[in-house]
């Protein structure tokens, strides 16, 4: 018998045509415009993951002619200094969009940070507003990795009408914000967690299956619907015995992608198009000002 293996969801092609879109959209209105789009990177500290992420989303930004107003904290330094500086880009005319790196140093109340943030500039779409428009269906600024999710399946024309969905995973950076996506794309929703019981027996109702715990391999070929769609958001570094480190994500794929019928690798998948809507959002915000 033959095994089946799953059609993969390659996020990496869908940022460089997002990417590319942007190029040439940038390139016609900058002339107009009078300058370039504008996207703030606040990062405190040097968490080594967040440098990482920083240095992508500058590089993306440079690739698509968005201009970075970048700035980078020691980890001591105070909130009374982020919010001034946060303060200062909601004035500055040149920057369209602004994004706090997180996790942020203990010290520091993220929450208190992101409100900061005028809600028309909010690029990573975690502003009380911008949720609030997520919620009553309104048109606003999305949260980056759900956004990137629904463009993904969107890009492969899967049909979430009638779905059923399970999201596993309930932070208000993926997991609540994609509920209330794929609820709006009228899918039926099911929102299982780490105090959800048998998850399994949730996770195999699922005709997409969205892995969102940050859990290395917790959802295996067993746990999966013959024929479902596997979305992976999880990022998971892990060491081997001679110190080499690799990514993997909450699915594992070699099982999953036996049984599934698209799935997403990682990397290369959804953290691939997180960045891409990071600067559609930008581009958003860019566009609304003229």
């Amino acid at each position: 018998m033959e095994i089946q293996t799953a059609k993969i969801l390659d996020g990496k092609a869908l940022s460089t045509k997002i990417q590319h879109q942007l190029t040439t959209q940038i390139q016609e209105l900058q002339p107009k415009v009078g300058r370039p789009p504008g996207l703030a990177v606040l990062m405190v500290g040097d968490n080594p993951g967040s440098v990482a992420y920083v240095r992508n989303k500058e590089r993306a930004c440079e690739k698509v002619g968005i201009a970075s107003f970048g700035r980078h904290f020691p980890t001591q330094t105070s909130s009374a200094e982020i919010e001034d500086t946060i303060a200062a880009l909601n004035q500055d005319e040149r920057v369209d969009g602004i994004l706090v790196q997180l996790p942020l140093p203990e010290h520091l109340d993220s929450v208190k940070l992101l409100n900061q943030i005028a809600p028309d500039k909010d690029a990573d779409g975690l502003h009380p507003v911008n949720m609030g428009k997520l919620v009553r269906g309104e048109e606003g600024l999305r949260s980056c990795t759900p956004a990137g999710v629904m463009r993904l399946l969107e890009e492969y024309k899967i049909q979430v009408q009638g779905k059923q969905a399970v999201v596993l995973g309930r932070s208000i950076l993926v997991g609540k914000p994609l509920a209330l996506m794929l609820l709006e794309a009228n899918a039926t929703v099911t929102v299982a967690h780490s105090r959800s019981h048998n998850i399994a027996s949730i996770t195999k109702t699922a005709d997409i299956l969205i892995a969102a715990v940050g859990r290395s391999e917790l959802i295996t070929g067993d746990m999966v619907k013959p024929g479902a769609i596997v979305v992976d958001v999880g990022i998971n570094r892990v060491v081997d015995q001679n110190g080499n480190s690799r990514l993997i994500g909450d699915v594992h794929f070699e099982s999953a992608s036996k049984v599934a019928e698209y799935i997403t690798p990682v990397p290369g998948g959804v953290g691939a198009v997180t960045v891409a809507m990071l600067l559609q959002n930008t581009f958003s915000s860019y566009l609304k000002k003229f």
